[in-house]
């Protein structure tokens, strides 16, 4: 049996396995007779984003839901958090959301809450997986008098919004402020402008015309050229560029410079500490962060855990380190005390309040970490020996680090999802960060290289 669930849900390209209607009304089916085991008629959200292969997997995953006697609530096109939001708000008893996040269009993927609003644990995600490969789905269907029925929910935009403005201090407002947002054709399109509106905002939205095919397409998050350049044409005080699905924020200072996401943590964690609001005086982020953050976090006082790459273990050391802030450098940041997920918008609200808070402009918070250049180079592999059993790359990481000392720092491990080594290394400039990780990574193509 092959591992459906990768670090955020199943993901693949739309129309092919495991991203096809067969699967996707298994899915639906699996999670409903999980849950029936519980409940005599589970509840079970669905969302999505805008891709144009939502409707096909929406409606597969709602009729394997209605096959097996479940309530299917469809809310539409909305955000990640939104849809974890949703899920925990009405009491539902699973959460499901049809997204690739921030890949193109043409892939897309299902991820799955719980109806507290987390993400599905391990053994849950394998129990799914247990029934659609080998739990004859097919005859555990009820009777035709037992199946479920399918609803279409109209008023969750708001809820969601007034949600999201909860999140933002009673005391502060945005009037004055101007910000420029890219919603990345996405999931974020309608309720994003809507949210900062109306808290006071002057708010310019590009990237906002969904059609299907163009979600991610050279905007959002991972693509913030035209913003950068729109809030300087402007004038704006802030840029905020959301992923496809809305759970991810990259922010663009005055300046048109871009702030990742190690830079917006270091932010909003100072200010919280700074009014004695951080919890155990403790940020998560990943061990991909850059060395900068962690520099940072020593510099300030704080107390800095790294978590393995994936949102869903940075929630899960946060909550077990009893820390409120977390996030990854791809801007996926997670407030504990506002939402069980990271949610771009929240991102975004948190960290214009610090800007208000301070009086200072983004340029200038930025500055509160050093960035160190940073060089990754993924090598394919035929296998994955332990790394630390191959002297010639044991040796030549260790020469690297000597060298490096205090000015930068070596991170090798293998990929969880691909035959991929990925080599990451941070030091002082950039030819230097450069030749030190294709070093290391010519060592590895020797040795174990496909």
């Amino acid at each position: 049996m092959g591992r459906l669930f990768g670090t955020d849900g199943i993901r693949g390209e739309a129309n092919r396995f495991p991203m096809n209607s067969q699967l996707a009304f298994s899915v639906g089916q699996a999670i409903t007779y999980l849950l029936k085991k519980h409940y005599n008629k589970p509840r079970i959200i669905i969302g999505k984003d805008t891709r144009i292969s939502g409707y096909m997997l929406e409606s597969s995953i709602e009729a394997g839901i209605t096959s097996m006697g479940g309530i299917s609530y469809l809310v539409g096109v909305l955000p990640t958090p939104g849809i974890a939001f949703i899920t925990q708000s009405m009491r539902a008893h699973a959460g499901i959301v049809i997204s690739a996040s921030h890949n193109p269009y043409q892939d897309n993927g299902i991820k799955i809450f719980s109806g507290n609003g987390f993400k599905l644990s391990d053994d849950e995600e394998e129990a799914i997986e247990e029934l659609i490969f080998n739990g004859n789905l097919s005859e555990r269907v009820p009777p035709a008098y037992d199946m479920g029925k399918a609803y279409r929910l109209d008023d969750v935009h708001g809820r969601y919004i007034v949600f999201l403005k909860n999140t933002f201090p009673r005391n502060l407002t945005m009037e004055d402020l101007k910000i420029v947002m890219d919603t990345a054709n996405g999931a974020t399109y309608k309720v994003a402008p809507e949210a900062f509106f109306e808290l006071g905002a002057e708010v310019e939205v590009i990237h906002n015309q969904p059609n299907g095919l163009n979600i991610n397409e050279k905007c959002g998050s991972q693509h913030t050229y035209d913003l950068r350049r729109r809030v300087v044409e402007s004038g704006a005080s802030i840029g905020l560029a959301f992923d496809g699905d809305g759970d991810r924020l990259i922010a663009v200072d005055e300046k048109g410079n871009e702030l990742r996401g190690d830079q917006i943590l270091i932010i909003c964690a100072k200010a919280l500490k700074d009014h004695g609001k951080l919890k155990n005086d403790l940020v998560v982020s990943t061990v991909m962060s850059n060395l900068g953050l962690i520099l940072a976090c020593k510099r300030y006082g704080l107390q800095h855990h790294a978590s393995k790459v994936g949102d869903r273990h940075v929630l899960e050391d946060m909550q077990r380190l009893g820390a409120i802030i977390g996030g990854e450098d791809s801007g996926h940041m997670i407030f504990l005390e506002h939402h069980t997920t990271g949610d771009g918008i929240i991102t975004a609200m948190q960290l214009i309040a610090v800007m208000l808070l301070t009086g200072k402009p983004l340029s200038e918070l930025a500055r509160l970490m050093d960035i160190f250049p940073q060089k990754i180079i993924n090598v394919q592999v035929r296998h994955k020996p332990d790394l630390n059993s191959i002297p010639p790359i044991v040796d030549t990481i260790k020469q690297v680090e000597d060298e490096l000392k205090d000015n930068g720092r070596v991170l090798v491990r293998y990929s969880g999802t691909q035959n991929m080594c990925r080599v990451m290394v941070e030091g002082p400039n950039d030819d230097l960060t450069e030749r030190y990780c294709k070093e290391i990574a010519d060592v590895i193509q020797r040795e174990i290289g496909e």
